[in-house]
């Protein structure tokens, strides 16, 4: 730094210029590339029938993260020599300032300053041959008892979870009932009879308790991935496990804290059987939104008020009933779907769930058809409402 001048005064101006360049250049030389990859047809061909070992440590960690996904190498792109690779960072900056006063007793004061400085860096490394610099995976789709899938698409991979004695999953539908086949006949009102007391001890906690829970399951039912990952989550909590909430992200670990503190509020210190029970019936009314179509859960999640519920619930109790009786919108707990958009919504939400409402007359009266067509949404959705219905 350079400075001149003199000072003769009691006040002055100051004007200060500052400035900065700053130049980055990267050299680097792969030279010749090798590339490896699997003939994806072969590939699929050779792993039927294949299974893996769901015992072995790496599987078994792995299986402990909520979103972690088993793939297959298909492609990789590697060095074939060593590789240098050099970044040069040279900074140049300048400030100068500038500084005069005049003072009433006839003096002048001037001051100038200026200065200069430059950095250089320079850092270089080797990359060693046969190392990967690109490759493309195929996500397995994993089986509870080894099999496997390979998916062509991504975000499709992932394990199949492990549920009580009361809840299976098969193909990547939920199934909450261990004899419930998908392909034959339903019989709704025997399945929830096997699930009512579940409902039956979520409906008799705190009713702020009750509401809070609500809420949670409601905002959860915004996002299809929180609604996935808080059933992993409940699922390993129910078998025991100490889940690694580390790696969600942090609204959905906020939503697993506030569901574990709401139920550890309602229990007393040694009444861990029923904390177990209510952390079961918690996942049970998760589970099943988790089974729903994202459509569905979408529908549902507009339908969360408590007076809606509990017309829904009456609902999917004439379904379950399967007697195919008339209702009418004046009827007791019904007159809340007078409104035409919400019973366009209840419309919608039970033609997703292969359930059908047909409208008789403009005079309010409908039918409820039953189950038009086998498999698990029917279940899902009727346990979701019930469960939600409980908590209203």
């Amino acid at each position: 730094m350079n400075s001149e001048g003199n000072v003769e005064g009691l006040a002055a101006d100051l004007k200060l210029n500052l400035g900065l360049k700053c130049f980055n250049e990267q050299e680097s030389s792969f030279g010749r590339l090798k590339k490896e990859e699997v003939e994806v047809k072969e590939l699929v061909n050779y792993s039927k029938d294949k299974r893996l070992d769901m015992t072995h440590p790496v599987i078994k960690q792995t299986r402990e993260k909520p979103r972690a996904i088993l793939g297959v190498l298909t492609e990789r792109i590697m060095t074939s020599q060593p590789c240098p690779v050099t970044n040069k960072v040279r900074k140049h900056g300048n400030a100068g300032a500038n500084m005069s006063a005049c003072v009433a007793l006839s003096g002048k004061a001037s001051m100038k300053q200026s200065g200069s400085t430059q950095t250089d860096s320079d850092v270089s490394l080797k990359i060693p041959e046969y190392t990967v610099v690109a490759f493309s995976l195929i996500e397995l789709k994993v089986k509870r008892n080894g099999k496997f899938e390979l998916c062509l698409f991504s975000n499709n991979g992932g394990f199949e979870k492990v549920r009580s004695n009361y809840e299976i999953e098969e193909d990547g539908f939920m199934d909450l009932v261990g004899d419930f086949d998908a392909n034959s006949p339903l019989n709704l009102n025997k399945e929830l009879e096997k699930l009512s007391s579940h409902f039956q001890l979520l409906s008799v906690l705190p009713a702020a308790k009750r509401s809070s829970l609500l809420q949670l399951l409601k905002t959860t039912m915004e996002d299809r991935e929180a609604v996935s990952v808080l059933e992993s989550v409940l699922d390993q909590l129910c078998e025991g496990e100490t889940p690694d909430l580390g790696d969600l992200e942090e609204s959905e670990r906020e939503t697993v804290q506030a569901i574990l503190d709401l139920v550890d509020q309602c229990v007393g210190k040694d009444e861990d059987e029923i904390r177990s029970s209510l952390l079961s019936a918690v996942h049970l009314i998760v589970s099943a939104m988790d089974g729903m179509t994202d459509e569905g859960l979408s529908v549902l999640g507009s339908c969360c008020s408590p007076p809606v519920l509990q017309a829904l619930q009456i609902l999917v109790q004439h379904v379950a009933a399967g007697s195919g009786e008339t209702l009418s919108l004046r009827d007791a707990g019904l007159a809340v779907l007078t409104e035409e958009e919400l019973y366009q919504r209840t419309e919608r939400l039970f033609a997703l769930s292969n359930v059908e409402l047909t409208r008789l007359n403009e005079d309010a009266e409908f039918t409820v058809t039953s189950v038009i067509c086998p498999g698990h949404l029917p279940l899902v959705m009727s346990i979701a409402v019930n469960g939600l219905a409980s908590l209203g």
